[in-house]
């Protein structure tokens, strides 16, 4: 008799990377809580970094239309800068 391993329903999802520009026109890609992400020159560059850190998944990669900054704190980004929002949160 073979034992066949059957798949998990608990697999973990992978991370959402948001993409899009920054304030200077630069790409950004960000992994949603702040885990990883980057600068670059273009959106190519972006995606191929968003795709090799999130393990290959281009359904989980969201192009945002709107300002976003990089976070380079390392953890979980204000929704405020993710979004471009001018008020900053206060320390």
């Amino acid at each position: 008799m073979k034992l066949v391993e059957l798949p998990s329903c608990h697999k973990p999802a992978a991370a959402l990377v948001l993409i899009g520009r920054n304030s200077c026109g630069q790409w950004v890609a960000q992994e949603q809580n702040g885990l990883y992400g980057g600068l670059f020159v273009s959106r190519a560059e972006a995606m191929k970094y968003a795709l090799f850190e999130n393990g290959h998944h281009p359904e989980t990669i969201v192009e945002l239309s709107r300002t976003i900054e990089l976070d380079t704190n390392g953890r979980f980004a204000p929704v405020g800068l993710l979004f471009g929002s001018s008020r900053r949160p206060i320390a």
